[in-house]
């Protein structure tokens, strides 16, 4: 069976060999999944994440032999053919031909090789790059334009890693350092400079603010005198136009208040003239109310009283109507009913005598047949619940007291209670129960 062998998005995966019915063929797959017979082919990975690279260069002469320690800062990605990335600082390196494809020479140089020899190579080429150009460039350039320094770096260095496959995506100077106090002395120079340059500058200042302030105060005063002159012949005027303007208001409010009188006269007149108009259309309006208001009461007394009236007559009349022939038809109706009742019960009754004729034929005819011992096995059966029934007030009796005033006492009246008992029986038998047994022992 074969192995499935599954790479990420930010790796790549090659597979090469085969078996002898296959041709030999190499495969390179990212962000999917292959199979291959673990026999007869080789699988591999390789890390396409960006790699961050410092390289440093110490003690390195510059073109005036001072010798620099440099640190940079480099993010270093392998190059594929989808995201084949053109910076500014390729831009001379264009004209060369690179027939291959840039990750198959990733992947025949660092395939085989860990992280660690990936990033010594890279930092190598890199160290020996930035040694180059720092020869050629004095302290001066390099600590004033680093940027310009680090753009030449890369410039120099992305030709011999893109024969690797490898693409300079940022290279930036960390630090510049040296060991003699070349860099501080450079720095108190131009620090010195800049004061010389800021003293001066602040005398300069300071004269042309003195020479701007005397100017100012000398604007300040002219404008002062300007401005009290001005004020003067406004205040002078305003108090004569306000003169005139006060003799014209005066003016207007005599002639206002003669005016005032004339029309509030007039006015009353109107009003007057008004007001007796408005009496006379009220009196007219109110013979017109009161003549609508009793044609409204004709109106409402027919709606509320003989209109009412009249249907109520003529309710009760219909209701009375309703009456009368519902007990008519009841009458009717009752009468019908008792007919046949009369016929029902009549019916009921000869029925009913003829079934009790016929029972007591039934019975006279059993008694006769069963002569004097049925009765007397009736009645012996029916002693037991007759029994029962004249003893059941004695049930919630507690006790009972016998009281005799004879000889023999209580024995005697129990004796003569006793021999009551035969008479009642043969009573309640119609026999004489003496006689039924009188042959049996």
């Amino acid at each position: 069976m074969g192995n499935c062998n599954v790479t990420g998005p930010n790796e790549v995966m090659v597979v090469s060999g085969g078996c002898p019915c296959m041709p030999n063929r190499q495969t390179k797959v990212i962000g999917k999944c292959k199979c291959a017979w673990w026999f007869c082919y080789n699988v591999k990975k390789m890390s396409l994440n960006v790699m961050t690279i410092n390289p440093i260069c110490e003690n390195v002469e510059t073109q005036q032999g001072v010798a620099l320690t440099v640190t940079g800062v480099a993010q270093i990605m392998v190059m594929t053919q989808d995201q084949h990335l053109e910076t500014e600082d390729e831009e001379q390196t264009q004209s060369e031909d690179y027939t291959t494809d840039p990750l198959d020479r990733a992947l025949q140089q660092f395939l085989s090789k860990d992280k660690n020899e990936v990033r010594n190579t890279i930092k190598a080429t890199l160290e020996g790059h930035l040694r180059a150009i720092l020869g050629t460039m004095t302290v001066e350039e390099i600590y004033k334009e680093r940027d310009e320094f680090a753009k030449k770096v890369r410039q120099t260095a992305a030709p011999d890693l893109k024969k690797m496959g490898l693409q300079i995506l940022s290279f930036t100077i960390k630090d510049v350092t040296d060991k003699v106090g070349y860099l501080e002395s450079l720095g108190k120079t131009r620090i010195e400079e800049v004061k010389s340059e800021a003293s001066i500058g602040k005398a300069v200042a300071e004269k042309d603010a003195d020479i701007a302030i005397a100017g100012f105060r000398r604007e300040v005063v002219t404008s002062k005198n300007e401005t009290e002159t001005l004020t003067a012949n406004f205040k002078r005027e305003f108090e004569t136009k306000n003169s005139e303007f006060m003799r014209a208001v005066h003016e207007v409010e005599v002639k206002a208040a003669m005016a005032y009188e004339l029309q509030e006269n007039k006015l009353k007149q109107e009003i007057a003239a008004e007001t007796k108009k408005i009496e006379l259309i009220t009196s007219q309006k109110q013979t017109e109310i009161a003549t609508h208001e009793v044609t409204r009461m004709e109106k409402e007394l027919v709606s509320t009283v003989e209109k009412p009236a009249y249907y109520e007559r003529l309710k009760i009349e219909t209701l009375a109507d309703a009456d009368r022939f519902a007990t008519i038809e009841v009458a009717k109706g009752e009468a019908e009913g008792m007919k046949y009742m009369g016929k029902a019960e009549a019916a009921a009754t000869a029925a009913i005598g003829g079934a009790e004729a016929q029972a007591m034929e039934l019975k006279a005819g059993a008694f006769k047949a069963y002569g004097d011992a049925a009765i007397v096995d009736m009645v012996i059966k029916s002693m037991p619940s007759i029994a029962a029934e004249i003893a059941a007030p004695l049930e919630r009796t507690g006790s009972v007291v016998l009281l005799s005033g004879q000889e023999g006492g209580v024995t005697s009246e129990i004796s003569k209670l006793v021999s009551e008992l035969p008479p009642v029986v043969d009573a309640l038998a119609g026999t004489d129960l003496k006689k039924q047994f009188g042959g049996r022992k």
